[in-house]
């Protein structure tokens, strides 16, 4: 038996309201040698319906002002309760089944009782304890890390050791259980995961610490076919739409249509500049054009002979104005000047050890003088691209290595992007989306259920699922959304999920935010931050909600698909070697 309190006097809907006695305003009381915390917010009490045991929470209390009892000379404390479930030979379920009845008897719980509420401890997965009732909280993993998780909270509110906490403490009990059945990636924006965190280097971590300022940082192998996609170019250099996408589109598909063939590239090279020299509707714009294309080649020879060749407006015509004549290029392969100063160096074109991204640019470069000879396009509208292009590869050569060659399957991948610029933040993480959602679902797709399981994890999401980011086009945009949504919408069916970190989760765009199955929030203050997850979270209940303002550092309530009840949980301190690189500066030290 356990300690009785009061009784049920008004229910209403799913409120409930019962009149205490006046034994029961003590902060804590022993029974039979078990322990039984008093009625105050937050805590459990028991209703006893027939045989089964209903469960409520305590919402508020008040003194009402209309009663008072005469022999003790006080009001009547009264409180308000909302069921959370109910137990049922000894063993809790969440939910709302039953309802109590008025006169039904309210009891205590005690501490044996509450801790079953929040399912069996595994002592292996502790990762903190209960604010109130200061019960030790362990993961229900089997429930959790196959769901997407979202972790949540202001700078400085303990995100990163929440985030820490999770994965060490699962890697620490399951690596050896993972068998190759499961990868898990970091996109790490600020640099904190790139030492010992999580696991030791040497136990299966491989870090990627990408920089976009020289050529000293890592490179993150990219295969040719997530390389080469027209939709990709189209996003990364910024196309528009009627003219510069079909543009790239015949740039890679020549690419895929010719590549098995030896020299093919060189052959097209060849035949587009002869084709260019011969023609009888030259434009001035074939000058700067082959120039180009003759740099990329590396071809000395071809490159001199442009140095020396100029556009003649009143004939239309290109023409060499400082050799002796023939000097003009009238048009036809039997044309004297075309024969005499360009044939021998065309024909010597030879095209070895191109980079991917060379590449790139001579195929731009020779497809927008095929396009120009056969007056598919105007020059002035692609030659925007052309900048872009050139702008954007630097970049991306330093990042990127691309082959066939696909990227160490080690058990865990961190990529850095503390030293990357704006632009590679943006691009990275979307090409490495799409990369491993790819190559994921492909090993998977006739497994059902999946016998493999990856995991992306995303700290400071808000950089890359934002809505209201203005340094983008829409359509950029729009493509980076979709992409992340169809892998929170479609990804479980795979066993691909996702774990997002975040400032700001009012940022990220609404759909992804209504597909995560488990939330771990930290210090919110931003009422649109709050609104969110007041609008997303259908769990989280009224006195949690009104917690999250004034949250300490490291505690978060803790709510979703793979809890029974929301519980504010403080986590903890991760020590020193496995905490995230994220610590405040100690100004006191610094100015000492």
């Amino acid at each position: 038996m356990s300690i009785e309190i009061g009784e049920v006097i008004s229910v209403k809907g799913t409120n409930i309201i019962i009149e205490l006695y006046e034994e029961s305003n003590k902060e804590t009381l022993f029974y039979n040698g078990e322990k039984f915390n008093g009625v105050s917010i937050q805590e459990f009490v028991l209703i006893r319906r027939g045989f089964k045991d209903i469960v409520a929470r305590v919402q508020g209390e008040y003194l009402d002002e209309r009663f008072k009892d005469e022999e003790n000379n006080c009001y009547i404390r009264k409180v308000e309760l909302s069921p959370i479930g109910y137990f049922q030979f000894d063993e809790f379920f969440e939910g709302i089944k039953h309802l109590p009845m008025i006169r039904d008897v309210a009891y205590l719980m005690s501490d044996t009782q509450v801790k079953s509420i929040f399912g069996k401890t595994d002592d292996s997965f502790i990762v903190g304890e209960t604010l109130i009732e200061e019960i030790p909280v362990s993961l229900p993993w089997s429930k959790l890390f196959n769901t997407h998780m979202g972790v949540f909270g202001n700078t400085g509110s303990g995100k990163s050791n929440t985030l820490t906490n999770l994965y060490t403490t699962l890697f620490r009990n399951k690596r050896d259980s993972f068998g190759g059945k499961s990868h898990f990636i970091i996109i790490d924006f600020n640099g904190e995961y790139t030492n010992d965190q999580l696991i030791a280097k040497n136990e299966g971590k491989k870090v990627y610490e990408l920089d976009t300022r020289n050529n000293d940082g890592d490179k993150f192998p990219l295969t040719n076919e997530i390389f080469w996609d027209e939709e990709l170019f189209g996003i990364l250099f910024k196309a528009t739409e009627n003219t510069q996408k079909p543009f790239l589109k015949r740039v890679v598909s020549g690419r895929n249509k010719y590549q098995q063939y030896t020299d093919s590239l060189q052959k097209y090279v060849q035949s587009t500049v002869k084709r260019a020299l011969v023609s009888t509707s030259q434009k001035k714009e074939f000058v700067e054009l082959i120039a180009e294309i003759a740099k990329l080649v590396g071809s000395q020879d071809l490159q001199q002979t442009v140095r020396e060749m100029a556009w003649h407006s009143n004939q239309n015509t290109l023409y060499f104005p400082c050799r002796a004549r023939p000097s003009f290029l009238d048009g036809g392969e039997n044309n004297l000047t075309f024969r005499t100063h360009c044939e021998q160096q065309i024909n010597g074109i030879n095209i070895v050890d191109l980079s991917p991204f060379s590449e790139l640019k001579l195929r731009i470069n020779i497809q927008l003088l095929s396009d120009l000879i056969s007056g598919y396009v105007q020059f002035d509208h692609i030659q925007p691209l052309l900048k872009r292009v050139e702008a954007s590869l630097t970049a991306l050569d330093r990042v990127f290595e691309i082959s066939e060659k696909q990227p160490v399957e080690a058990l865990l991948s961190v990529i850095s992007l503390r030293k990357t610029n704006q632009e590679i933040k943006k691009v990275l993480p979307l090409l490495l989306a799409k990369f491993y959602y790819g190559m994921h679902k492909q090993k998977v797709l006739n497994q059902n259920p999946p016998q493999q399981t990856f995991h992306m994890i995303i700290d400071e999401a808000h950089n890359i699922l934002s809505t209201q980011s203005n340094r983008e086009s829409e359509s950029w945009k729009d493509y980076r959304l979709e992409l992340f949504e169809e892998i929170i919408k479609e990804g479980r069916k795979f066993g691909f999920f996702l774990t997002l970190s975040s400032q700001r989760p009012a940022d990220i765009s609404p759909t992804i935010m209504s597909q995560l199955h488990n939330f771990f929030i930290h210090r919110l203050v931003n009422d649109r931050d709050l609104t969110l997850l007041e609008n997303t979270i259908s769990s989280l209940d009224d006195i949690s909600r009104q917690m999250i303002p004034n949250l300490s550092k490291g505690c978060a309530v803790i709510t979703g698909t793979s809890f029974d009840i929301p519980m504010v949980v403080q986590f903890s301190e991760m020590p020193n070697g496995s905490r995230p690189d994220s610590d405040d500066i100690d100004i006191g030290s610094l100015w000492s």
